[in-house]
This record gives C-alpha cells, sequence and structure tokens, in this order.
C-alpha cells in the first residue's frame, strides 16, 4: 500500500491501481477507517451514507439491503413495473399496464376497477369500504370468492356479479338456480299485485263493438279508452285491431299483443284547422292513482308509462298527463316515430310534484291523452317532460298536421301501462276473466234478459225483474234497452228501474192476463 499525505492533489486524470491483492483503491480517514473503495470489477463500496447533487444513472441492477424506507420527494417511475418479494405475485407486484398483484391482505378504503380485476377478494373487519367495478372478472364468471366478516363491503357496484355457480346478477335482472332470493320491493314498489294501472292496456275487451269500425266520438270500440274529435271534415273511425298488423321496430305481436285500438282519420279536406284535434282518452279515478303507491308529492318518486305506437306517418307526436283535483297539473311528452309502419315501444318516466293531489273519489283524477293531432288552440309553447299548471291553450308542444292532413292515416297503439318505480318493465298480462271484470266495472252490456209468466184473467198487472251486477259498478250506471223491442202483444212497455251500483231493474206494464214475456238486451254504463 502506498500512503499519500498532502492535504490536496491537483492534475491527477488517472490512477492505476497495482496488481494482484494491491489491484483496488480505497479512501480513508485520518482514523484509518475506509469510507469509499473500488474493486477491481468496478464495483463501488460506501462506508456512510451517499448525497449525490446531480442525476444518477444506473445500468444495471440496483439491489437494497436491510432497507427500511424509500422517501421520494417527487415521482418514482419504474418501467418495468415493481416487485415486491421473490417473483411477481409473491408479495406483491405491480405490471406496467398497472395490474397490481397480492398476495396477503389488502388494507384499502376505496378499491375501484374496471375489467379484469378480482378474483378473490378477503377482508376482516372493516376493511373494505366500497367496491366499484364495471366488470370483474374471474377465470370463469366474474367474482369468484367475496369473503368478509362484519362491517365489511358497505358497498358493491357492479354492471355483472356472479355469486357462486347458482346467482348472477346483471344489468337486465337476477338470475337464480336452485336457490332462495329474498326481496324487500321490486322497482320501489310493492312485490305482489298488479303492477299496471291501466286497464285494458292490452286492448282485448271490445264489448261495445267487437272488431266493428265505428265513427263514435267518445267510447265506442275498445274498452276504458275513448276516441275523441272535434272540428273535422269527416269524422275519423276507430276499431280493436286484430292480428299483427305489420312487423318491424318493437313489435308487440312478438310478446304477446296481438290486438291494438287503430284510429283511421278520415278525409281531412279543409286541412287542419286551429279547432280540430283527434285523441285517444283514458281515464283514471283519484282514489285509484292516490292508493297506487306512488309518492306523488315528491319529484323523487316516479310513475313509468310505457305503449307501443305505430302509424302509417313518421313524425313526432305528443301526448299529456293531467290531474283533475286541487291544481290542475299538466305534463307533456313526446312520441317519436322516425319511421312509417313500424312499431315502436315509447317509455316515460314521470316525476312527482309537490302540486299534485288525488282526492279520495271514485271521479276523474288522472287523465291520460294520446294525440294524432291537436289543433293550435290547444297546443303553444310548453316544455315536454315538465309539469306545469294545466292550461287548456297549451296541452302540448305544437304538433305537425301531417298525418291529420293525410287521407286514411293510421294510428295503431297497444300495450299501453303505467307502473310505480323508475324503471320500465315487461307489459303485464292478465288473465281475460280479471280483465273483463275490471272492464265491468265501468260498463257492461247484456245481450239477453228474459222475463215470462202467466195471469189469470183479464187485469193490467206490472211485472218487475232485476239483475245482479257482479262486480258492483263505478257509481249508479246509466241503463238503455239494448237492441230492438222483443216481447209479446201483452206486454205493452218495458223500462228500467230500482238502479243502484249492484243491480239493475226491469219493469213491464202487462195488458191481460194471457202469457207474456219480455226479452231484451241492456247496457250499463258508468264510464268516467
Amino acid at each position: 500500500m502506498t500512503i499519500i499525505n498532502p492535504k490536496s492533489i491537483a492534475g491527477v486524470t488517472s490512477i492505476t491501481t497495482a496488481s494482484g491483492a494491491d489491484n483496488l483503491f480505497t479512501v480513508h480517514t485520518n482514523n484509518t477507517t475506509e469510507r469509499f473503495r473500488i474493486d477491481s470489477t468496478g464495483t463501488a463500496s460506501f462506508g456512510g451514507d451517499v448525497s449525490i447533487g446531480g442525476t444518477v444513472s444506473v445500468g444495471g441492477t440496483i439491489t437494497y439491503e436491510d432497507v427500511t424506507n424509500v422517501d421520494s420527494v417527487g415521482l418514482i417511475t419504474a418501467r418495468n413495473g415493481i416487485e415486491i418479494g421473490a417473483r411477481p405475485g409473491v408479495g406483491a407486484s405491480i405490471s406496467v399496464d398497472g395490474n397490481a398483484i397480492f398476495s396477503g391482505i389488502t388494507t384499502a378504503a376505496t378499491l375501484k376497477a374496471t375489467t379484469g380485476i378480482v378474483t378473490t377478494l378477503t377482508a376482516t373487519t372493516g376493511i373494505v369500504t366500497s367496491l366499484i367495478a364495471n366488470t370483474a372478472r374471474a377465470t370463469t364468471g366474474i367474482v369468484t370468492t367475496l369473503t368478509a366478516t362484519t362491517g365489511i363491503v358497505t358497498t358493491f357496484v357492479t354492471n355483472t356479479a356472479k355469486v357462486g355457480a347458482a346467482v348472477t346478477i346483471s344489468e337486465s335482472g337476477l338470475e337464480a338456480t336452485g336457490v332462495g332470493i329474498t326481496v324487500a320491493n321490486i322497482n320501489g314498489s310493492h312485490i305482489g299485485g298488479r303492477r299496471n294501472i291501466i286497464i285494458n292496456g292490452a286492448m282485448r275487451i271490445a264489448q261495445r263493438a267487437e272488431d266493428n269500425i265505428v265513427t263514435t266520438n267518445g267510447y265506442g270500440s275498445v274498452d276504458r279508452f275513448a276516441v275523441r274529435s272535434g272540428s273535422t271534415d269527416e269524422a275519423p273511425s276507430h276499431n280493436r285491431q286484430d292480428g299483427n298488423d305489420g312487423a318491424g321496430g318493437d313489435n308487440p305481436f312478438l310478446i304477446g299483443l296481438s290486438k291494438s285500438l287503430r284510429i283511421r282519420n278520415g278525409n281531412q279536406t279543409s286541412g287542419a284547422q286551429a279547432g280540430s284535434y283527434i285523441f285517444a282518452d283514458y281515464r283514471f279515478e283519484a282514489i285509484q292513482m292516490r292508493n297506487c303507491g306512488w309518492s306523488y308529492t315528491s319529484p323523487s318518486s316516479f310513475v313509468t308509462l310505457s305503449f307501443y305506437v305505430k302509424s302509417g306517418v313518421a313524425q313526432t307526436y305528443y301526448g299529456h298527463i293531467k290531474t283533475a283535483d286541487g291544481t290542475e297539473m299538466n305534463y307533456p311528452f313526446d312520441i317519436p316515430v322516425a319511421a312509417a309502419n313500424t312499431w315502436y315501444r315509447i317509455v316515460k318516466k314521470i316525476p312527482g310534484h309537490a302540486n299534485l293531489q288525488f282526492d279520495s273519489s271514485n271521479d276523474i283524477g288522472f287523465r291520460l291523452t294520446i294525440c294524432p293531432f291537436m289543433g293550435t288552440n290547444f297546443t303553444g309553447s310548453t316544455n315536454a317532460h315538465e309539469w306545469s299548471t294545466y292550461a287548456s291553450g297549451t296541452r302540448t308542444p305544437d304538433q305537425t298536421s301531417t298525418w291529420y292532413t293525410t287521407n286514411d292515416a293510421t294510428f295503431l297503439i297497444t300495450g299501453v301501462q303505467l307502473e310505480v318505480g323508475g324503471q320500465v318493465t315487461p307489459f303485464e298480462h292478465t288473465s281475460m276473466t280479471e280483465e273483463i271484470n275490471e272492464c265491468f266495472r265501468y260498463y257492461r252490456l247484456q245481450s239477453k234478459s228474459r222475463a215470462s209468466g202467466r195471469l189469470g184473467g183479464s187485469v193490467n198487472y206490472v211485472s218487475m225483474v232485476s239483475f245482479p251486477l257482479s262486480p258492483p259498478m263505478r257509481n249508479t250506471p246509466t241503463v238503455a234497452m239494448y237492441g230492438s223491442a222483443n216481447y209479446n202483444s201483452n206486454v205493452s212497455s218495458v223500462a228500467t228501474v230500482n238502479l243502484a251500483i249492484d243491480h239493475v231493474g226491469f219493469i213491464a206494464n202487462i195488458s191481460d192476463g194471457n202469457y207474456y214475456y219480455y226479452n231484451n238486451g241492456w247496457t250499463a254504463d258508468a264510464e268516467l
């Protein structure tokens, strides 16, 4: 070893070490402690802390031995990822594409992932407060294992999640095989009972006309749906349309809706007038809406209206909903028909409003109107999909008159559903018996009612017969004889008497005591 004692050396550009055992370079402090060494392989060793004011570039591997912390004020860039442990997956690793792999317990306040993330999530107490994933995929299925004890996962949000082999949860619904499922509610409302508040939304019941075409202004064809018109050159016709009237789009025939209400506009030679209108009209009892489960005064509570529509003319149509109790309110909505003769399913999510009111009465409380056309006397500057105070002159935004002025243009409606909740569900099919009994509350047709007898002697006599109404009607009906009079010469007249919501009565004046009979149909009308 050569010892150099000067305090400084200047002008040295190269130091060459000796051969053999002395082929190295060392620096010692005055107490002979070695502080720096470079051996023959180029390996540098430091006996104390190293402070570097500039950039350090390392071409090989940096090995940390017994390091407690790596303290970085700025960013650490690991171009090939970070590995903690002997190999990826043992301990933890972060790959260059952002995948994090942990073999032990991971503690996180929020764990948010997108695609290809979670195969096993194991937690103890108070570990994961939120797990959010668009798709949390495993090799087979979605999340293979989610293990927790007490108070672990407060929020688990995923578009698709698979629990074991039996239960799959997705945006389209819940599928379960061989397991029981307990549900607090469906769509924010009651589980049991009817979802659809509309009666005869499938257009199957048509007591007044069956499939005959009528021009009646009001109720005349399909039960519970009136067709109203005014200021027309030719009265529009309407009927229950049977069968799949064309295909395409959201064809309702494919889900069992084979009937529809068809409106035909006729020949309007004078064009669209300000007072002209043709629309379909459905009316709800106030108590029906009051008790349906809708928190109707809350803007965060909803009902969802859905129906199928097809028109011979492509254009944007409109409809509106109106309340009748308290401050009358109006909710317009658009009905876009992009292509002619193509079925479309229309869905409208309708919020509550502080001014909505439904009394405990069986009078009109809610009214749905679907409008092929309304003239300018009834339309104006109003916003669709917003509640506002009802005004007769601004029921809907202005409507184009193309459909109205196209001779014999058709407009078909079916699958009308109003349900509590903000999510639309498939149309609710019911039995014919249930549907006809619900229609009987408002209208019923009895085609034959026969009374007969024999009296002894010649005497003027009065005969009365009563027929029960089951189920009871909405209120005391208006009764009219149906068809032509059918009774023998001994009966001078037949009239209604003693009417009530649960029965109708008929009285006959009989001129003598011979055999008599009267045989007539009748209608009982308690429509809104």
